[in-house]
C-alpha cells in the first residue's frame, strides 16, 4: 500500500535523526466479527489534519512504544489501558513527510471498547472490520499532485473515507500476517480514480 514514485522512502530502511511515534492497532469484536480502531484527525491540526490514522503519536523519553501507544490511545479516544491485551508488534515504518518512525503495536479488547474521543485531536471515530479491509473491492488507487513528482497512492475505501499513507500500509502488513494479500495495483481493478 505504499504510493508509487514515493519521494524519501525505501521500504525497510529506518534513517538516523527522526523522531519516534507509536501506534495502537487495536482490534475488536463487534456482533462476533473482528474490528479495528481508527480515527480520522481534525482537519485543524498541523499534521496530517483530516487524515485517517491508528490512535497514536511521539515517543517520550522516559517510555516505551508499547507505554507510548497505550498512552496516546487513552488521551486521544479515552480507550483506558486496562482493558488492552498487547499481542504483538508490526514493523517499524518511516514517514518521511513527518520525519517520524512509526511503532505500530497490536493490541486485543474482548469487547468493544467506550470511546471518549479528543475534541482536540479527534473529528471521527472509524470502527471497519477486518473483513471489510481484506475485500477487494474496499482497495484502489489514484493520481496525487502531491510535493515533488506526482504518484500513484492506493487507498482503503473505508465509509466515506480514504485510508492511505503510513496507516494502510500497517494496516496491510496485518492482513498479510492474517493471509489476505492486498493488491491495489491488480490488473482486473476496474475502480481506480483519476
Amino acid at each position: 500500500m505504499s504510493p508509487r514514485s514515493r519521494i524519501g522512502w525505501q521500504p525497510g530502511v529506518l534513517p538516523d535523526g527522526c523522531r519516534h511515534a507509536a501506534a495502537l492497532v487495536l482490534i475488536y469484536p463487534i456482533e462476533g466479527r473482528s474490528h479495528l480502531l481508527l480515527t480520522q484527525r481534525r482537519h485543524n491540526l498541523a499534521e496530517h489534519g483530516g487524515q485517517v490514522s491508528l490512535p497514536g503519536g511521539e515517543v517520550d523519553a522516559e517510555e516505551s512504544n508499547v507505554q507510548a501507544a497505550l498512552r496516546e490511545t487513552e488521551e486521544e479516544v479515552g480507550v483506558s489501558r486496562k482493558h488492552v491485551e498487547v499481542v504483538g508488534k508490526l514493523t517499524p515504518l518511516h514517514i518521511p513527510v513527518s520525519r517520524f518512525i512509526l511503532h505500530p503495536i497490536v493490541g486485543h479488547a474482548g469487547q468493544r471498547p467506550a470511546v471518549t474521543p479528543s475534541e482536540n485531536e479527534v473529528a471521527r471515530v472509524i470502527e471497519p472490520s477486518l473483513a471489510s479491509l481484506a475485500s477487494p473491492s474496499n482497495w484502489s488507487h489514484k493520481r496525487s499532485e502531491g510535493p515533488g513528482a506526482p504518484s500513484e497512492v492506493p487507498f482503503f475505501a473505508v465509509d466515506d473515507l480514504e485510508v492511505w499513507g503510513a496507516t494502510a500500509m500497517v494496516l496491510a502488513e496485518l492482513l498479510t500476517l492474517l493471509n489476505v494479500t492486498v493488491d491495489p495495483w491488480r490488473a482486473d481493478a476496474d475502480h481506480f480514480v483519476g
